[in-house]
């Protein structure tokens, strides 16, 4: 439940603050009752919120480097929104057994970044494997639109295009050949993407009539944010997500 709040809560924040944000081809997001690894190049703090809104009602668990979640209330919300930590430095076989299971386990499906970094372009093979030992499909997807903050709330143009579900099965080993096939897979499903996102990014930016009706509304999401800040601190102390995850 408090997965779906929060995601609304932050998607519409997003719609407040930009208002001009697009969704290509969400009818080749795989079926709800299907688990499968969505992937994207990781470009902004909020093309995961993005691509989690486009794909509801599905839920999913979600790979984040450790530091995030140092932070009592942001770590709280993330645990609690699915996340588990990664040590980029000394990963574990935990970072590829937890997901896994959830795949195979739950009704959650798994958002992942290949690259690992805002800053890279290398896909790594950890997708490719948590695909074939969870026995799901990869779901690519891309975001176009502002890297800073400064140019989201400006209203730039926000493209989301989800390309076609990637399927891993006649791959029969995961050796260093095996991701290799994933990687190019992947790679190639993104570069199309990106192509097609090229032709959407035409010079365009919301209505300005819009903001007579977002100002209001903004100002009733702080005061919702700031009710979910208080209540995030005291309920850190009294529940533990990875207790109950456990």
């Amino acid at each position: 439940m408090f997965y779906a709040y929060l995601r609304g809560l932050v998607a519409f924040l997003l719609w407040i603050a930009n208002g001009n944000t697009y969704y290509h081809n969400v009818d080749k997001i795989l079926n709800k009752d299907e688990n499968y690894i969505m992937v994207a190049p990781h470009r902004t703090f909020w093309d995961p919120v993005f691509m989690a809104f486009a794909a509801r009602p599905k839920e999913f668990i979600f790979m984040a480097k450790k530091e995030l979640f140092k932070s009592r209330i942001f770590g709280w919300w993330i645990k609690m929104c699915g996340a588990f930590p990664i040590d980029r430095e000394n990963p574990s076989q935990q970072a590829l057994k937890y997901p896994i299971n959830m795949l195979k386990k739950s009704n959650r499906s798994l958002v992942m970044f290949p690259s690992g970094s805002r800053h890279s372009s290398d896909v790594k093979g950890g997708v490719a494997v948590i695909a074939k030992m969870a026995k799901v499909k990869i779901m690519p997807v891309v975001y176009t639109g502002p890297m800073e903050f400064k140019g989201l709330i400006s209203g730039e143009r926000v493209d989301m295009n989800f390309g076609n579900p990637i399927d891993v099965s006649d791959i029969k080993r995961m050796n260093d050949e095996g991701i290799n096939e994933v990687a190019n897979r992947i790679q190639a499903e993104f570069d199309r993407l990106d192509s097609e996102n090229e032709s959407y990014q035409v010079a365009k930016k919301p209505n300005l009539l819009t903001y007579i009706y977002r100002i209001p509304l903004a100002i009733i999401a702080v005061i919702v944010v700031l009710l979910t800040l208080v209540f995030s601190y005291l309920a850190s102390f009294v529940w533990d997500p990875d207790k109950h995850r456990k």
